[in-house]
């Protein structure tokens, strides 16, 4: 029995590990782009439309399968492998990275007040920020922005998805003892 473009589409989707970008898929089923995009939009349909544990998304600046949030503590009861939690500092420091790369250890440091050694290398480690360069002064210091890893894992397709933040909060100069990040 041959398969519909669209159950071949599904097979990728379910194979791939990472988000299938439609150029990808498009390659990998002898197709267009577009029709590619419009067999993944009615797939994304028929899963909204049916009693399903998962879903379609856009991720990461591609699509993937994802759990349905109404399944998350199944499948959280079926995971071995204990989740990574983050302390306050790496939260504080991935959003500064977030929200303020390509941005230097330095640069870092100086808006947390604090060094970062540590939890920025628990955060390359866990793929999360990466180096994306050198900057251009004395030292040629290392540029660090977040990974398509971070965009996975939080849900995100691109970085806009990001809300916008005041400069004040990006910069740091927020007034109180209050922390910078809860």
């Amino acid at each position: 029995m041959k398969l519909t473009k669209t159950a071949e589409m599904e097979a990728l989707l379910f194979a791939s590990g990472d988000p299938l970008t439609l150029e990808r898929a498009a390659g990998a089923l002898f197709i267009t782009q577009d029709e590619a995009a419009r067999l993944l939009e009615e797939l994304q349909q028929q899963y909204r439309q049916a009693d399903r544990g998962i879903q379609l998304r856009k991720v990461a600046g591609g699509w993937q399968l994802v759990t349905k949030k109404e399944a998350a503590g199944l499948v959280r009861r079926l995971q071995e492998k204990q989740e990574v939690k983050l302390s306050n500092a790496a939260m504080e420091t991935l959003a500064i990275v977030a929200f303020k790369q390509p941005v230097t250890k330095s640069e870092m440091e100086a808006i947390r007040g604090v060094k970062v050694d540590g939890v920025l290398s628990t955060l390359v480690e866990l793929d999360l920020v990466g180096e994306v360069g050198r900057k251009e002064v004395i030292g040629r210091p290392i540029l660090y922005g977040t990974t398509e890893e971070f965009l996975r894992v939080f849900g995100l397709d691109s970085l806009e998805d990001l809300p916008q933040l005041p400069d004040e909060v990006l910069e740091g100069r927020l007034e109180g003892p209050e922390p910078l990040f809860d």
